[in-house]
């Protein structure tokens, strides 16, 4: 695939580099195997004996990958360097990342669970996981960089033409991590700047649990993944463990206040204990609103 930012074209050149290095060496290789495996064959030569050494060969073969090794050092810097240097003016976005879903945050307070961003201009990404350690990947933009939890990363990119384009995580984080899906599209600048002034405002309950990551373990259709569908829970009792041991108890405002803010508090048999406390992420009215959409499932 063609890459799509303004520094994948120098990604690109250093693959090939890389790549037609790799395959010269591999063929000049072979082949001289091939010619000492023929040339001094055991029915040609019955008796070995000791060949001299060669200053010029021992020259060749110790400069000449030394050469190529600083080569493939230079090219892999120069793209490092520009990669990791973000422009001046570049538009801020916090990319959060968690089991299994991403969501992004605009310096306006604007979330979304796509990745919206203006063609031609730099974009300035913080990086940041709410579990464990991610990595966000962009094939068409050439970029792959880690959100470790409790560490800050960043990255940059520009988007060179307008398009829909893939998002994936590229560290094994799990379960569901072939699920951990999200679109980049990049607009037109002028319809960016409209979008973006449209603000956030407060999401309705079911955005929140998109943005939050809620629907990659839980369903409203009473399918299971991870963890329990939210259809027709609301009102009902389950079984849970609570410090090793079992009880039942009745789905209501309460126990998805608690569940939110200490999930593993009371834990539902027949899952695990994989679920991240939201409590510091959702303020009372957020709760309220999630509660109400799973009264309505």
């Amino acid at each position: 695939m063609a890459g799509a930012s303004s520094y994948s074209g120098l990604v690109d050149k250093t693959f090939w580099m890389i790549l037609g290095s790799s395959v010269i060496m591999l063929v000049g290789i072979t082949v001289t195997m091939i010619y000492f495996i023929v040339k001094y064959r055991r029915s040609k030569h019955p008796h070995a004996k000791d060949i001299e050494g060669s200053a010029t060969l021992e020259t060749l073969w110790t400069v000449l990958p030394t050469v190529l090794v600083m080569v493939m050092f230079y090219y892999g810097w120069a793209g490092f360097k520009v990669m990791r240097d973000t422009p001046a003016g570049a538009t801020p976005v916090t990319v959060q990342a968690r089991m299994w879903s991403w969501s992004f945050k605009y310096e306006n307070g604007k979330q979304t669970t796509e990745l919206v961003v203006p063609v031609g201009r730099p974009v300035a990404v913080k990086l940041e996981s709410a579990d464990v350690i991610h990595s966000f990947f962009v094939p068409a933009f050439r970029l792959k960089e880690d959100c470790v939890p409790g560490r800050d990363n960043h990255a940059w990119f520009q988007a060179e033409r307008e398009g829909t384009y893939d998002i994936l995580c590229a560290e094994y984080c799990g379960d569901q991590h072939s699920t951990m899906l999200a679109k980049l599209v990049a607009v037109h600048p002028d319809t960016f700047d409209v979008w973006i002034e449209q603000g956030g405002g407060r999401p309705t309950g079911q955005k929140l649990l998109q943005l939050k990551g809620c629907v990659a373990c839980h369903t409203s259709d009473g399918s299971k993944l991870v963890g329990p569908s939210f259809k027709g829970i609301y009102g009902h009792t389950v079984k849970v463990m609570t410090n090793g041991v079992e009880r039942e108890v009745m789905v209501d405002d309460e126990y998805i206040r608690r569940s939110l803010r200490e999930p593993n508090a009371d834990i539902v048999v027949g899952y695990q204990p994989q679920m991240p406390a939201l409590g510091n992420q959702l303020d009372e009215e957020d709760i309220q609103l999630i509660i109400d959409y799973i009264k309505r499932q």
